[in-house]
């Protein structure tokens, strides 16, 4: 059978997959199955897709291109270093990229492709999609909808009808349809969405609130300097990422700005609470959708069998809090919302090529985890509080804040249960541990409880003062004991299928603008080497200088490459101090080095 890809061209990550022996293999590059949807020129000229575009865009904004499926079907042109490309040719970029990682994996050429897309794409958007696969050397044999792809995956029992809606909250678009599965068909009933509504908008909410903070204390706009911008916007997407698992996160980042000759860092701390009063509105605006695409079906809540959570923005508690009061339904998340959408891509690759496809299996919790509180308004010890939800994929990290009961309280104790009553006292104990030595602060010091399970069911639970640092911890072996083993075993085999060792280059392909041939990453040598993000812009000359030796130092031997190396280490190292007067003396030396030794090369 021909083998026909799977891909989730995303706004924020894309991915590949493929069926494999009748399982669905998700390809990964380095350990890394999410492809950043970023595109950029270095200063080579050298064309970077994905993580290493997506570090370049902290130091030359101007040369990066991120979130192009935004602007998938507009008659607009983007310019990357001196040229200007479509959407079509930003995308066609992405799609070559995870086209040679699924060669390379697969130790073949592969030319046909399924491509999904948002259920709100119109045919415009649809058919830039189409072109972006054929640049990219494609045959897209077929298009489908995102929602229909997350469906695919999960429907497992093709005898039984069901009706799904699918919530898909991904990195720059919103869709919600309703699906109907029976006998092996889909059927879409109904969608509504929003083509510009996603975590990019979240990201950026948070962004206005960090400088808005910023120049409330400094009397400086972040927003003037292009590279601030950069690295405050990277710094914002990953807080949001731990914001779903953790109460509270710090943004750092040094040298931000400077005023009258003086460096300004960022460092602030911001609480799950803040984040969520910023989009609630926004989130407000997928509940409008998710109505109309009930109307519009005819249903009512209650008429829903599941509800599939899609898109790695879906991951905010607040949201779940939301659709559970809403929909009074049970959320499925069980599949990685980042990659159902590339697996049931792949799913589909398969039918059309005639595979026979198996169950999707994925390991879960099966049962809450959390710990007991005393709650004031029902005057109880023992409540409940879950941190790891049942069915929650593992592995997992979960975190919750708490506070003390007294004022002066000196220490707390963690008891840790496992089971589904609101009442600890009907769950089991698993274990528990005694956290001394509190600050003598009034009552509600903030206690963070960090529950992490991992894949073979042992559990790691912390308890962290959260003003001192003060931390205790327990482990529990054999969470997932009640497993069926038939179960693991098959989970053992597909895990194996995601992450069989291979072997691969330890440099990203990318692809020369000119030529169209792979050539070195210059930009993920630098970072190896030790060259940090963040060094100053007045060391542009030296870094474009190390950019070179990338593309030299694979052509020399011997004494030559060992001096070349030194000499590289030396001016990298002299960066990160941001010591300029010995950058600018080993880069001479190393510029004559290399002008030397190019003649005989």
């Amino acid at each position: 059978m021909e083998t026909i890809l799977g891909i989730d061209l995303g706004t924020t990550n894309s991915e590949v997959s493929v069926i494999r022996d009748h399982d669905i293999v998700v390809i990964e590059k380095e350990g890394r199955r999410l492809l950043p949807s970023v595109v950029g020129i270095d200063p080579a000229g050298n064309l970077l897709v994905g993580h290493p575009a997506k570090n370049q865009a902290i130091l030359y904004p101007e040369r990066t291109v991120k979130s192009i499926k935004r602007k998938m079907g507009e008659d607009v042109h983007i310019r990357l270093g001196d040229k200007e490309y479509t959407p079509p040719e930003i995308s066609a970029m992405i799609l070559r990229t995870l086209r040679a990682y699924a060669e390379e994996s697969l130790g073949q050429k592969v030319t046909k492709a399924v491509i999904t897309v948002p259920a709100f794409f119109n045919d415009t958007q649809r058919e830039a999609t189409r072109l972006a696969g054929e640049l990219a050397g494609l045959d897209v044999v077929r298009i489908i909808n995102e929602p229909t792809a997350a469906s695919l995956v999960y429907n497992t029992s093709s005898d039984e009808r069901e009706t799904l809606l699918v919530y898909d909250l991904g990195g720059g678009t919103f869709d919600v349809s309703v699906v109907r599965v029976e006998e092996g068909v889909l059927e879409v009933l109904a969608s509504h969405g929003d083509t510009h509504l996603g975590g990019d908008d979240f990201d950026q909410l948070l962004f206005d609130y960090v400088c808005d903070t910023f120049k409330k204390q400094h009397k400086v706009d972040l927003r003037d300097t292009p590279v601030a911008v950069s690295r405050v916007l990277q710094a914002v997407e990953e807080a949001k990422k731990r914001l779903s698992t953790e109460p509270f996160t710090q943004i750092k980042e040094e040298f931000i700005a400077e005023k009258d000759g003086a460096s300004l860092h960022l460092d602030m701390e911001l609480s799950r609470q803040q984040y969520e009063e910023q989009i609630l509105p926004l989130l407000e605006k997928t509940l409008t959708c998710l109505n109309d695409a009930l109307n519009d079906a005819h249903l009512h809540p209650n008429d829903i069998d599941k509800v599939i959570m899609v898109g790695g923005a879906s991951r905010t508690p607040l949201v779940h809090q939301l659709l559970e009061s809403r929909l009074g339904n049970k959320l499925h998340g069980e599949i990685d919302p980042d990659l159902c959408v590339t697996m049931g891509a792949a799913v589909q690759g398969g039918l059309i090529s005639g595979a026979e496809i198996g169950r999707v299996l994925i390991d879960i919790t099966p049962h809450t985890l959390g710990t007991s509180v005393f709650d004031d308004w029902v005057g109880s010890p023992y409540v409940f509080s879950p941190i790891i939800k049942r069915n929650t994929p593992i592995p997992c990290s979960r975190s919750n804040v708490y506070g003390t009961m007294h004022d002066n309280q000196q220490a707390v104790e963690v008891a840790v249960f496992q089971g589904e009553s609101n009442d600890v006292r009907h769950n089991v104990m698993i274990g528990n541990f005694r956290l001394d030595g509190l600050a003598k602060v009034p009552r509600g010091n903030q206690i963070v409880c960090q529950f992490d399970l991992d894949i073979n069911g042992i559990l790691h639970v912390t308890a962290t003062e959260k003003s001192t640092g003060l931390a205790g911890n327990i482990t529990v072996e054999n969470v997932l004991t009640e497993h069926k083993p038939q179960a693991d075993e098959s989970f053992k085999e597909h895990l194996k299928s995601f992450f069989a060792e291979r072997e691969m280059d330890s440099d990203e392909p990318v692809i020369d603008v000119e030529t169209g041939s792979e050539t070195t990453d210059s930009k993920n040598f630098a970072i190896q080497a030790g060259l940090t993000d963040g060094w100053d812009k007045r060391y542009e000359k030296e870094v474009a200088l190390i950019y070179r030796v990338a593309d030299f130092i694979s052509k020399t031997t011997g004494d030559d490459r060992t001096e070349i190396e030194t000499r590289t280490k030396e001016l990298i190292n002299a960066i990160n101090r941001n010591d300029s007067d010995q950058a600018g003396s080993i880069a001479s030396q190393l510029e004559d080095l290399l002008y030397y030794l190019e003649d005989s090369v």
